[in-house]
């Protein structure tokens, strides 16, 4: 996508590229996408949704959180806003959005759905439906400090530049696990959320 698009254009190219319904129950995102080898994958899968919140404005941007360092799981890494789906939730956009407001305030009349990623599958066992949101600029965070340690935007057209992809490792149980990675400023995005955030821009991106 060109640094020089319009809003239009960039609200035409999420028509065109997003799901219109959450992808099928198989994965087709994964943590394994880059370890193919691992054979010791979770045999039950929790379900759990996220919002990709992309602020419209000049220039448009992606928001993200730093999950507080007192979080049982996952502590200090930077996530979308999201979780586990709830019995009670009628859908995996209803799980976001009310993740969305319980994390950092911004509420469902806020927040207009475009569409959806791909689902992804983590090693640590949770099958995610990214849900991708728009949010226009003036929006007030009242951030849940309990779960949210930060909260901060990165630029779109630095997720959807290739060039800002990378692909690092670490030691994981004896053997090197892959994943990717992309830097913005003192922030270091990878895992799972560098994942879905690399399938963004793999749909968005299509010409």
């Amino acid at each position: 996508m060109s640094s020089d698009w319009t809003e239009s254009q960039i609200l035409n190219q999420l028509a065109n590229q997003l799901l219109q319904a959450p992808g099928p129950v198989e994965p087709r995102r994964s943590d394994y996408d880059l370890n193919p080898d691992v054979l010791d994958r979770p045999e039950a899968l929790s379900d759990a949704a996220v919002l990709v919140p992309l602020i419209k404005g000049r220039p448009w941007s992606i928001l993200f959180t730093r999950r507080a360092e007192s979080m049982s799981t996952h502590a200090g890494q930077i996530s979308f806003p999201g979780g586990r789906v709830d019995p009670e939730d009628r859908d995996h956009v209803h799980t976001a959005l009310r993740e969305t407001e319980e994390e950092i305030g911004v509420s469902a009349d806020q927040i207009e759905i475009a569409g959806f990623l791909d689902t992804y599958e983590t090693r640590t066992g949770y099958k995610i439906t990214p849900v991708v949101g728009l949010i226009q600029p003036g929006f007030q965070l009242n951030i849940n400090t309990h779960e949210v340690a930060d909260v901060f935007e990165v630029p779109l057209m630095h997720a959807l530049d290739d060039r800002n992809y990378e692909q690092h490792s670490l030691e994981w149980e004896g053997k090197l696990r892959f994943f990717y990675a992309l830097s913005y400023q003192n922030h270091y995005i990878w895992g799972a959320t560098a994942g879905m955030l690399k399938s963004l821009h793999d749909r968005v991106s299509k010409t």
